[in-house]
């Protein structure tokens, strides 16, 4: 069956960095575009970025664009989310999604958080 286990997460300093990972297993990784959405307490969980099957094209939320790179590796069936130049807003539950035959797959999501 369809998995996505992330991992990566952590307490970061503002200014710091991290890189997520979403390790996926079920189903034909490199057929598929993926995403990185987040959802912080108290808010709907949101889109973070976006990347097409082969990761040709990319797409960011506003709030991450030129901070985040998402990105992917085919030949391991892993996604990739560097974040670079944290904020505090940037605290929330990281979660990754595929859409797959009109069923919406997540993993359990990693926690980041954004704190001094």
């Amino acid at each position: 069956q369809v998995r996505l286990v992330e991992s990566g997460g952590g307490l970061v300093q503002p200014g710091g960095s991290l890189r997520l990972s979403c390790a996926a297993s079920g189903f034909t990784f490199s057929g598929y575009a993926m995403s990185w959405y987040r959802q912080a307490p108290g808010k709907e969980r949101e889109l973070v970025a976006t990347i097409t099957s082969a990761g040709g094209s990319t797409n960011y939320a506003a709030s991450v664009k030129g901070r985040f790179t998402i990105s992917r590796d085919n030949a391991k069936n892993t996604m990739y989310l560097q974040m670079n130049s944290l904020k505090p807003e940037d605290t929330a539950v990281y979660y990754c999604y595929v859409p797959i035959v009109l069923r919406n797959y997540w993993g359990q999501g990693t926690q980041v958080t954004v704190s001094s």
